[in-house]
């Protein structure tokens, strides 16, 4: 029989905002798979390396940083055939995802890969977005609010398009785009309804205006907007 494969969220980063679930299956693990960007040292590993067997087996699966998609989907190939060969021994594998592994999460990629071959659970995590919205103290919709989730590479013209249509809005990938970001939300009047956040529920987090934040801005960092009234007052 082959193992199962399990994506595991991990939450934004405070290992105590794992669920009990991805906490129980990390520790069982006896093969755990995690990605690592550029050779670096794995931020879902850290979030659960206190948990992870001594003698579990490890694949890391090296994404290297570029816009450019083929060499990525090429490190997902590696990481899947690794991951296959543990699978088809019958041994379960457990992959570790910051966040949610379906949103914007690296597994999904795997997922495509190995589930029409194995059998597969997901188990979802704390997401980024909720996590800024907490550390922010910022609630994010109410009533018939509608929430958009929009990538920090989009073009002005969409970006604008999509923050004019909506409640509240929620800017990721921020990175090297802050400083063109910022210059639109300046001209579109909302810098006052507007929170930067960089690595939420960590040591590190930082919670800023957008006019203080720093550019380029970390990598994990995203922008609030609310636009509406504030939901207690309604």
């Amino acid at each position: 029989m082959n193992g199962k494969l399990y994506g595991i969220g991990l939450g934004p980063g405070d290992p105590e905002l794992m669920t009990l679930k991805a906490h129980r299956l990390i520790k069982a693990a006896r093969v755990v798979a995690y990605p690592t960007l550029a050779g670096a040292e794995s931020f879902a590993r850290s979030i659960a390396e206190n948990i992870i067997a001594p003698d579990a087996v490890e694949i890391k699966i090296d994404i290297p940083m570029t816009v450019a998609r083929e060499p990525a989907q090429a490190a997902y190939d590696i990481g899947a055939a690794a991951i296959t060969e543990h699978l088809s021994q019958g041994q379960d594998v457990v992959v570790l995802c910051e966040g949610d592994p379906f949103f914007y999460g690296s597994f999904m990629y795997l997922f495509s890969r190995l589930s029409d071959r194995f059998e597969s659970e997901i188990v979802p995590g704390v997401t980024s977005v909720t996590a800024c919205a907490a550390v922010a103290k910022t609630p994010l919709s109410a009533r018939n609010e509608v929430l958009t989730i929009i990538p920090g590479p989009l073009g002005d013209t969409e970006m604008r398009s999509r923050i004019d249509a909506t409640g509240s809005a929620v800017i990721m990938k921020v990175g090297r785009h802050l400083g063109r970001i910022r210059a639109l939300l300046d001209d579109m009047g909302l810098s006052a309804r507007t929170t930067f956040i960089a690595r939420a529920s960590l040591p590190s987090q930082q919670v800023l205006p957008l006019g203080r934040a720093p550019d380029p801005a970390p990598y994990f960092s995203m922008i609030l907007i609310t636009k509406g009234q504030d939901p207690w007052l309604n």
